[in-house]
């Protein structure tokens, strides 16, 4: 898994490939999710002001919640509206990719540097959207990346009002 993590954020088309085909990877690629979301809150509650476990938990919740909703609407998007001949996909393989994808994430545990951390955040932004163009362009076959660019753009509004919503019912605001 540690070699895959390292493929996808090496941004290795031929990892992409192989997680989208191994059906037994989803569970390393909730993993991944998990303990980037937990990345995440860690940086997040090492601020002053933060409630620790609070963070913690609704950092882990949200961000696999996020994840699967971000995976189903890239899938929707990627292969009804936009998709090419040779697209042939379901919702797993996007969600193995898209999870493994956001790898760099684990970075953001070192938020509460001072100087520093105020810009891991923007590299880590960069970094995991760079690996979601390789994600998506791979997972659904394309030729082009802008088209998975596309994908991504386009899928950003309904996922985040989704996750709001969703949000909203589990109390994760």
């Amino acid at each position: 898994m540690i070699d895959r993590m390292l493929g996808a954020a090496l941004l290795k088309v031929e990892t992409y490939e192989e997680v989208e085909q191994d059906q037994s990877a989803l569970p390393q690629a909730l993993l991944i999710v998990t303990a980037v979301s937990i990345a995440g809150a860690v940086g997040n509650v090492l601020s002053p002001d933060s409630d620790v476990v609070r963070g913690v938990i609704l950092g882990v919740v949200g961000g696999v919640v996020l994840w699967a909703l971000w995976a189903l609407v890239t899938w929707i998007v990627g292969s009804t509206i936009l998709r090419i001949a040779i697209t042939q996909a379901d919702w797993g393989q996007l969600a193995r990719g898209t999870g493994f994808a956001q790898t760099p994430g684990l970075l953001n545990v070192f938020t509460f540097l001072p100087v520093v951390g105020v810009f891991i955040p923007l590299v880590v932004f960069f970094w995991r959207f760079a690996a979601m163009v390789v994600a998506v362009h791979q997972c659904l076959d394309y030729i082009s990346s802008w088209r998975a660019v596309a994908v991504i753009l386009i899928s950003f509004i309904p996922t985040f009002i989704l996750y709001a919503i969703v949000a909203g019912i589990l109390g994760l605001q």
